[in-house]
Formats: structure tokens, sequence, C-alpha cells
């Protein structure tokens, strides 16, 4: 099979774009669109490289595709049955680091604007697609900056983000909102001493568990029809000096929350010190939000999402809000009805990570499907 699409996922997978160098990624595609009558805008935040690339600004809708080049560490090269970067095609599949997760999805997104243009140079209103190199990794000097930067001069009603969502087939997965992210590292005070001599001290890791077995069960909120309960799980506990005789004198949790729109951080934090203070520990709280909830209730965009998935593959698609955090968290804010679609994900962050090239195919004609659906009168 030689299709387009395959080639350019091919070429994508061929740059070892480890987080946050992009490896070249951004210069091909803009290389290559501008030659096709697309206009873009790069601009480097550090080390990260982030690109719009677009076309058309007549009055009418306009659709922005989302995604990124960077890719996580593929570890052991030799753990792989081809090497990571070399986009080998063997048995109808694309492998290395970032064929699923997502540069298949990108040469998708490509394709489709491309040949939407090449049919219709005059269309109304606009399509785009923004780039990140800082997606997988910290994410602060993406799509969070650059969004709203290019917001200023750019107004978008709808963004579809590329990020692998399908489970079996493309397309029986949509994901329609995102729960919120929020970070939080406890620390808890307690009195370091010699093990010997336990009356002395306080170990916070005994005065911490009646706490922390309390949190496995509590209910922080029922969620609702479009999103679960809110989770609240710890990560990492930390505690003493490394030494056999020491009682630790300071414990440090990380947890993550991940939350359902029936909460905020302010009612989390407000539940999470109630708890503590119940406790009476003497303790301290750190947050970071990593995202908030969204949720797509347009109805065009989702009916016409969900036709294109039905004509090019043949499945019933189900919209919900699992998984994790996307960058779509970074537009839904501005107002844009955001929706996520991509390839399976069944080898995303894995060892031997590959895509079916057949999927590559139906995302391109899903894709150019969708376009049309939302831009042609």
């Amino acid at each position: 099979m030689n299709a387009e699409v395959i080639t350019l996922a091919q070429q994508l997978v061929q740059k070892p774009s480890i987080t946050p160098d992009d490896a070249g990624c951004i210069p091909l595609l803009m290389n290559r669109m501008s030659g096709q009558g697309f206009q873009g805008h790069h601009h480097r935040f550090g080390e990260v490289d982030n690109v719009l690339i677009w076309h058309g600004n007549q009055p009418g809708p306009a659709l922005l595709f989302l995604g990124h080049t960077d890719v996580v560490s593929p570890g052991n090269e030799a753990d792989w049955t081809y090497p990571p970067f070399s986009g080998q095609l063997a048995e109808g599949l694309l492998h290395g680091r970032g064929a699923a997760d997502m540069k298949g999805a990108v040469a998708a997104m490509v394709l489709a604007m491309e040949k939407f243009v090449a049919t219709h140079k005059n269309h109304p209103g606009k399509i785009a697609i923004m780039l990140t190199s800082d997606e997988e990794g910290e994410a602060t000097d993406g799509i969070q900056k650059f969004m709203p930067m290019m917001a200023k001069d750019h107004h978008f009603d709808y963004c579809l983000v590329g990020e692998p969502s399908s489970s079996e087939q493309v397309g029986d997965t949509v994901r329609v909102g995102r729960r919120g992210s929020l970070h939080v590292i406890i620390t808890i005070e307690g009195k370091q001493g010699h093990v010997a001599y336990p009356e002395l001290a306080e170990n916070p890791v005994f005065t911490a568990a009646p706490f922390l077995a309390e949190t496995a069960d509590y209910v922080w909120d029922q969620g609702n029809a479009d999103f679960p309960p809110t989770s609240f799980q710890v990560s990492n506990i930390r505690a003493g000096t490394g030494a056999a005789n020491v009682i630790p004198g300071r414990l440090h949790i990380t947890a993550n929350f991940r939350y359902s729109p029936e909460s905020s951080q302010t009612s989390l934090a407000k539940q999470l010190k109630g708890l503590l203070d119940k406790h009476g520990f003497d303790y301290q709280l750190d947050w970071a939000l990593s995202g908030e909830p969204f949720h797509c209730k347009n109805d065009t965009f989702k009916t016409a999402l969900k036709k294109a998935i039905q004509r090019f593959s043949d499945v019933e698609p189900e919209f919900n809000t699992q998984g994790g955090t996307s960058d779509g968290r970074f537009v839904a804010p501005l107002g844009i009805a955001t929706m996520e679609l991509g390839p399976i994900n069944k080898t995303i962050h894995q060892v031997n990570e590959c895509v079916p090239v057949k999927q590559l195919l139906q995302l391109e004609n899903i894709y150019l499907d969708l376009i049309k659906r939302l831009l042609l009168p």
C-alpha cells in the first residue's frame, strides 16, 4: 500500500522527536503545506516548537485540528522488534514510536486538509492545524501558551484533537470532554527519632495511615450523566532519611484528583482540608492544576463527526469523557467546541508501538468528510 498518508506518517515517525525536540517535524510540514497555499506561524518558547498552519479567512465556520509532534522516549531500543524511529512497514502495520500517539493522526489531518483545499480553493471559513513539541512533557511551553497567543488573530468554532481515542476500531470511541486534573503534595509533620525509642518520636507514616484509608473510599462527588465521580489516587509516598534506624520526621504524599464538573479546585481543597483537620495533623498542601474539566455539547459538531465515522468506519461511535488529559484542555476554555478522535490506543507508550495503515486511510477520509460537513453549505 503506497498511499501518501502512509508515506508522510513514515517520514514523521523517522524523526526522533523526544519531548521537547521537534526534530524537524514542523519544518517538514510547513514546507510541504506552504507550497499548496497554506499560511503558517512558527513560534518557539524556549526549546519548544509550536506552529499554526491555516487556509482561508472568509466568513463561515472555522475548524482547528490539534496535535503534537513530540513522543515519549522509546526506552531500550534493543527491546523493539524494529528500531523505534525506523517507520518500518510490516504486516499492514506502521511501526515506531509515535505511530499511534500521534504522528499517524497528524499525517491524516494534513492530507485531509490538503485534499480539501485542492478542490475547494475558495472555501468559506477556515481550516487549520496547530502542533506543539511539548505535549508529552510538562506542556508549559506548548498549546497552553501558544493557543491564547494565536486566538488574538484567529477565531475557531470547532477543534478536533487527534489523540488515539479509539479502542478496537477507528471511531468506536470519541472523547467529547475530559475530566479535570489536579495534583497535590500533602506534607505531614511528625517528630524524628531513633527506632529504639519510639516513645520519644512521632512517626507520620503511622499517624497518616487512617487518613489514607479514609480517602480510599471517600466520595468526593457523585459525577453526572456525562462524567464518572471524582477519583483521588495516591501516586507516591516518601518518608525517612534512608537510614534503617531513624523514624521519619516528615511524610510527603503525592496525589491526583481526576474530577468531574460537579467539583472544583476550591471544593476539593475544602474537603481534603476537612479530612486532614479531622485527624489533627500539622500539614501543608501544595497544589498544581493541570487542567479543568470540559465537555462538548455542540450538536452540529457531534452530528457531523458521527456521520463521517459511520460512513468510513461502519461503527456506531460512543461519546464519552474517559481517559487522561490532552491539550484540548487549553482550547475548550476559550469557548471552542472540542472533541478527540484518533487511531486505536492499544500500543501507545509501549515497546513496539504501531498503528494499522488501514486506520490512517480511514482517519484521512473521516477528517476530510468532517471538513466538508462543517465548512461547505
